[in-house]
């Protein structure tokens, strides 16, 4: 972050500068709750610098930078109490101290040890933040407000993807490091996910079926399309992780889904015998059969498609509309009366 320059002799204090964001803006930048920042100014006095009476407090980029320091420094180890004396001396004016982050203005917590998230949202870098000081209050915060300022696709492709993915980076890169935080940020993710209050369920309404591959473990990115898919009203089917192959098959023939997705994270669980088998399986009563629209999500696929039957999804948002497309499609067999699934029904 830039240095502030010295503010230049007033008669009376100068309006803050239009830039000032409010306690909670700050909170979501950094990635902790707005009553930590109200605890850390009532204990430390690690608060804004001016404050005008009747007005809300406004954090200028002065404060912001202490307060940046101030949690890197705890995300090592630091106590916060050491912490906030090392951050409010490192302020212009004050005792020789680290410089407040005028090297790197938007890295996580940690220096060197940051989480490798490029050009991202601020809430974004606030959730890296939480998760690297293993906080979890302030991680469940800011996914739900999160997902409820932004709603929940625009929340999962700017916010929460980014950061699962440069902790994966991060813990890829650091042996077996940064497990704890991958851990704990996956369980919250999943958490606030399945918080996602679903709609009513449309009637007659097709139903989508999830999976994982066999062997595939990774569930988050089918947790968002099932939280998202319920939010519209859409009946899902979630089976979850390391579906073994019968099962699947099994699944689709019992429950007669107009989509079926198939997660695979890595290659080792992309089973192109596996789709053939599942993309050639008809459902539903002798003389009224029909089959399901097989989309293969994750990146175990590639970019092509393994069956000519199949279709490749890309994205949270670009994926619902390819669902979404498939459900209206007219191109199935089905009956237009049918009200459930044909069970028990065998290819």
């Amino acid at each position: 972050m830039d240095p502030v320059p010295p503010h230049p002799p007033h008669d009376h204090p100068p309006e803050l500068p239009a830039a000032a964001l409010s306690t909670g803006a700050v909170a979501r930048r950094l990635g902790v709750s707005p009553t930590t920042l109200r605890s850390w100014e009532r204990r430390y006095a690690i608060g804004p610098a001016r404050r005008e009476d009747g007005r809300h407090r406004r954090w200028t980029a002065e404060d912001i930078a202490r307060l940046e320091l101030m949690c890197r420094l705890t995300a090592q180890g630091v106590p916060p109490s050491e912490a906030a004396r090392a951050a409010v001396g490192a302020a212009p004016g004050g005792s020789a101290a680290p410089e407040p982050a005028a090297a790197e203005p938007t890295a996580a917590p940690g220096g060197p040890n940051a989480l490798p998230l490029g050009e991202v949202r601020p809430e974004c870098r606030g959730l890296a933040r939480a998760a690297v000081r293993l906080d979890a209050p302030a991680v469940e915060q800011l996914l739900d407000s999160a997902v409820a300022e932004h709603g929940l696709v625009t929340a999962w492709e700017e916010i929460i993807a980014p950061t699962l993915h440069a902790v994966g980076r991060k813990w890829a890169s650091a042996g077996e490091r940064y497990v704890e935080v991958e851990h704990l940020l996956s369980w919250h993710v999943s958490c606030a996910l399945r918080r996602v209050r679903p709609a009513a369920e449309k009637l007659r309404s097709p139903s989508v079926l999830l999976a994982c591959a066999p062997g595939e473990q990774h569930t988050l990115p089918m947790e968002a399309l099932a939280a998202v898919l319920g939010e519209r009203g859409l009946p899902v089917r979630m089976f979850g992780a390391a579906l073994p192959a019968e099962a699947l098959h099994e699944a689709v023939r019992r429950t007669g889904p107009r989509a079926a997705v198939l997660w695979s994270q890595s290659r080792t669980t992309a089973d192109r015998a596996l789709v053939r088998s599942v993309a050639a399986i008809e459902w539903g009563l002798r003389g009224a059969r029909g089959h399901s629209a097989l989309l293969l999500a994750g990146p175990g696929w590639g970019t092509g498609s393994p069956d000519p039957r199949t279709e490749r999804l890309f994205g949270l948002r670009s994926g619902l509309t390819v669902i979404e497309n498939a459900l209206r499609s007219a191109d199935h067999p089905e009956p237009a009366t049918r009200t459930g699934p044909a069970t028990g029904a065998r290819a």
